[in-house]
């Protein structure tokens, strides 16, 4: 069985991940995440060598409609509505540099 969370490990991971608790945080998280590290044990005590590995419990079934043309937007009323076009299609600042 592994050492119980201490207050001071929880401490020290939150200082390594830049986040500053209160007191009340650190005794709150350090109770959670006891309780989290517990369940863990005890599901690594259960015996499931047998045990079928699945990605979902249930068979699924993927519910699609049909594809029916409807009438949309006019290009040239959604690209009146754009900051900024150009020829034809929206105008997006550029983010990458040339490259080398």
């Amino acid at each position: 069985m592994a050492p119980p969370l201490r207050r001071e490990d929880v401490a020290h991971v939150a200082r390594l991940a830049r986040l500053t608790l209160s007191e009340a945080e650190l005794d709150m998280f350090t109770e959670q995440l006891g309780q989290v590290l517990e369940h863990a044990n005890d599901m690594s005590a259960l015996a499931l060598d047998d045990v079928v590995a699945t990605a979902h419990p249930f068979g699924l079934t993927n519910v699609v409609r049909e594809d029916v043309v409807t009438a949309s937007l006019e290009r040239a009323r959604v690209l009146e509505m754009a900051p900024d076009a150009q020829d034809g299609r929206f105008a997006v600042p550029q983010i990458m540099g040339d490259a080398p």
